[in-house]
This record gives C-alpha cells, sequence and structure tokens, in this order.
C-alpha cells in the first residue's frame, strides 16, 4: 500500500473526485524500446507519438511484467506480476471449431476494467485480446468491459486479413478476406474505426469511458496496405514467409506499420479535439513487451530496436521487457517531462485505483498517480519482478540499479545466477555475480520468495516460495 502524509493523500484524493477523466490505454504489440522517435528511433516515422511525448511525459525504466503477449496482458489487467498471475506463458486453448483463445482469466476477477464499472464508466476493449476463448470466463465482456471489437486469440492475430473480427459475442465477417497476403478489409483499420466510434458515442451519452486499445501491430504477420508501404524505400532482401506471411520488402513494411499505428494514434487524438475532450482524457501509450527475434522478417539491427539494450521479445534481459510509456492529461501532466520512476505493467491497477479513489483488492502495484500529477509522495516498489515460464523457463528481479536474472531454469533449478548494475551497464554486457556474491544471493532469496506456485502444471519451473 502506497504511504503517504495526510495532506497529501487528502490533496490527491480531492483532485481524483475533483476530475475524473476519461481514460484511454494503448498497448502495441512487439515495439521495442527505442523504436520510437521519442525514444531515440531514426528511421521510423512516429510524429503523432513524439507530439504526444512532447505534450506529456515519459518513462525511461517501464516493464512489461513478461516478454510475451499473454502474461503482459494478465498482469496489466489483473496487477499481479509473474510471480504471482495466474497466466506465465501463452497457453493455447478454446472453444470454437478453431479451438480459439488462450488461458482464460477467472470468473470474479478483478481486473482494470471492474474498477472502472465501480465508477460508472462505459468500457471498451479493442484489437487483441489474449486471456480467454468465446465461451470462456476470460471473455472480456466477462471481465468488465461493456465492448468488444478485434481478435479474442492471439493466433487468430497473427494475420491482419482475417476472415472474421469478433463482434462481442458475434463473427463479424469480412468479406473479400481470406487469411493470405493481402485481402480487401485490413483489420487495425477497421478496429479503430469501431474505436472511434465508441468513443464518440460515450461523448453523445455524455459518459466517462475507458477505453483499451490492444493495438495488434507491429506484430508480425508483415501486413499493411499499399499506400502505407510507399512511405520507405530501404535497402531490402525479400522474405520468403517460412512462418510468417512472406513480404518483398520486410523492412519498408515494418517501418510502415509502425508509421500506421502512429496514424491511428493520431486519428484518435484528433478526435478526442474535434469533441473537445482532450483535457477531460488521460492517454497512456506502451507496448508489451520488446521487438520480436525473428531477425528474417524484422531486422532489428537496422533499426536498433531496443538500442542499447541486451534481448528482445522472449527473453527477461532488459531488451526484452523494457518497454516505452508516454502519459498525457493537458493541465494535470507536465509537458515535455521524463520519468526515472521504476514502473511496471501491474502497476496500471493501483494506479486506476487510485484514480478513481476506490478501494481495490490487494495486488502487487504501486499506484505511479503522484509521478504523473507531480502531487505527493512516489512509493517505490521493494522490487520488480518477473517470472516467464517459456524459453527454457527465466526469472528476474531489479532492485534499485541492480538486477539478477537466472534463465534455463528447465534444464537446470541450479542455473547460474547473473548479476548487473543497471546504473553502470544498462546493456548487462558485464555480470557481477561473482564480485558481489552476497547481493546475488540477496536479491535470488528475495526473487524464491516472491513466487507462487502456478495452478497450471505448463507454467511450473524451478522453485518456489508457499502460496501466499
Amino acid at each position: 500500500m502506497r504511504i503517504l502524509t495526510i495532506a497529501a493523500a487528502l490533496a490527491l484524493s480531492a483532485a481524483a473526485q475533483a476530475q475524473r477523466p476519461n481514460v484511454v490505454y494503448i498497448m502495441a504489440d512487439d515495439l521495442g524500446y527505442r523504436e520510437l522517435g521519442s525514444y531515440g528511433q531514426t528511421k521510423i516515422r512516429t510524429p503523432h507519438l513524439d507530439k504526444l511525448a512532447a505534450a506529456g511525459m515519459r518513462f525511461m525504466h517501464h516493464y512489461t511484467s513478461a516478454p510475451v503477449c499473454a502474461p503482459a496482458r494478465c498482469s496489466l489487467m489483473t496487477g499481479e506480476h509473474g510471480g504471482h498471475a495466474l497466466v506465465r506463458d501463452n497457453f493455447r486453448v478454446g472453444t470454437w471449431e478453431s479451438h480459439e483463445g488462450q488461458l482464460p482469466l477467472a470468473a470474479g476477477t478483478q481486473t482494470v476494467a471492474t474498477l472502472f464499472k465501480e465508477r460508472d464508466y462505459a468500457t471498451g476493449a479493442f484489437g487483441k485480446w489474449g486471456l480467454g476463448g468465446p465461451e470462456s470466463t476470460g471473455h472480456p465482456l466477462r471481465q468488465g468491459f461493456d465492448r468488444f471489437f478485434g481478435y479474442l486469440c492471439q493466433r487468430h492475430a497473427h494475420n491482419y486479413y482475417p476472415r472474421y473480427l469478433v463482434d462481442d459475442h458475434s463473427k463479424h465477417v469480412l468479406e473479400g478476406n481470406d487469411r493470405g497476403v493481402t485481402g480487401k478489409q485490413y483489420a487495425p483499420a477497421l478496429i479503430a474505426d469501431e474505436l472511434l466510434r465508441f468513443v464518440r458515442a460515450q461523448h453523445e451519452a455524455k459518459k466517462p469511458f475507458f477505453v483499451y486499445y490492444a493495438a495488434v501491430i507491429p506484430h508480425l504477420a508483415l501486413q499493411v496496405p499499399d499506400a502505407e508501404l510507399a512511405a520507405y524505400d530501404f535497402d531490402d532482401k525479400p522474405y520468403t514467409g517460412k512462418s510468417y506471411q512472406p513480404h518483398p520488402r520486410p523492412k519498408a513494411a515494418y517501418a510502415a506499420m509502425i508509421t500506421y499505428l502512429d496514424k491511428q494514434v493520431g486519428r484518435l487524438v484528433a478526435l478526442l479535439e474535434e469533441l473537445h475532450l482532450t483535457d477531460d482524457t488521460l492517454v497512456v501509450f506502451t507496448s508489451d513487451n520488446g521487438t520480436t527475434h525473428l531477425g528474417k522478417q524484422v531486422d532489428y539491427e537496422f533499426f536498433k530496436s531496443v538500442g542499447e539494450l541486451r534481448g528482445l521479445k522472449g527473453s527477461v534481459y532488459e531488451g526484452g521487457i523494457r518497454v516505452p510509456m508516454i502519459a498525457t492529461w493537458p493541465g494535470h501532466i507536465k509537458a515535455g517531462t521524463s520519468s526515472d520512476h521504476l514502473s511496471a505493467h501491474y502497476d496500471v491497477l493501483a494506479t486506476v485505483a487510485d484514480l478513481l479513489d476506490v478501494d481495490a483488492k490487494p495486488n502487487d502495484g504501486v499506484s505511479f498517480l503522484p509521478t504523473l500529477l507531480d502531487k505527493g509522495e512516489q512509493e517505490s516498489h521493494n522490487a520488480l519482478v518477473w517470472d516467464f515460464a517459456g524459453y527454457g523457463g527465466q526469472i528476474a528481479l531489479r532492485r534499485g540499479r541492480y538486477k539478477i536474472v537466472q534463465r534455463n531454469l528447465r534444464k537446470s533449478r541450479t542455473a547460474h545466477v547473473e548479476l548487473f548494475d543497471l546504473d553502470e551497464d544498462p546493456g548487462e554486457t558485464r555480470d557481477l555475480a561473482s564480485e558481489q556474491p552476497d547481493l546475488a544471493k540477496e536479491l535470488h532469496d528475495l526473487l524464491i520468495r516472491s513466487r507462487t506456485k502456478p495452478t497450471t502444471e505448463k507454467f511450473r519451473f524451478g522453485r518456489y516460495a508457499h502460496r501466499r
């Protein structure tokens, strides 16, 4: 629980009660830490997001809770870090004829959306869900959302010219699409269109809203309208499509997908301005994890996608888990600012509870509202925790400047524990474990105490503390 002075707590509560904003939370898919202009990207154009960053605050040490899709989304929605979360890796399950969906959230789960419902917000999720199939307890309309449009299943979201999208509980058939390289209806465009309709409808109904825009790009496959592709001309080698769809110009396609996402954010910002909602809306932009490691499709070295950081998607090194986060709320968040506050996706639920002045069930998050508003005392995490069952079994912990990483735990429960000083070595190139063994052991003991045994056998590896 955040510890504030009484005066600071009352001031924050009064400010929240005076104006509870609309909230738009945008999560890109597989967007690396350095793939926005405002975070140092030079080859990919992101003017709308850069303008958003200039108007608000950039978080320089913000993290996903897991380096792949489903567990990142689970922690975001529930406020639990990987060591406590239900979902700790991608896990295919489902109930439609295509067996569509991933491991579902349980009925009665506290989510970010259920907190908004306590304050009578309209809630909409648009894009990729990944936390339960069509008839499951994890369907977004059973987890606090009034509206859903997009892909329930992550595997279904690997093609942007699908035969259908999910519209609440129904299939919205897309004529002219056959899950090919191209088609007549581009799913990211349709998703953005529905999101904008939702915002306009809530404005007309004079109802506050929470929008969760789980954008599906720039995750592979490399698919983008030709008109967008024309904006880039790199020296490209064709990708022949042995895993995802082929593309003759993969560098141009990847850059164009990110710029296309940027344009959709620009459309949303323009609508807020048109409806005179800009000053009444908190907009947050982030990514679910780092850039894909599939280098033949995405040339992450060419784009310097994670900059100086080590690792990519699927890794608990910094490049897989550190992500951009931008927050704007005119008149409340100072423009052109940045923060080194250590934060993670699982802090969002606590922050929303703080913003709305509602009581949340115990969770692992720390509200970063004091940092956003520059008011009150900002509590720090004792440590950030990662528990990821994929890619050999990996765990990590960051406390202040120091971070430990332990990998390949499915092969050995006593795998080597690496220790890094991120202030001196953000690229995690120098393992200090042999020089500071006591610190490495102290942090590792804390990490083990932070892990509880998963309810799902697939996610079990290494050692666990007793369940909370």
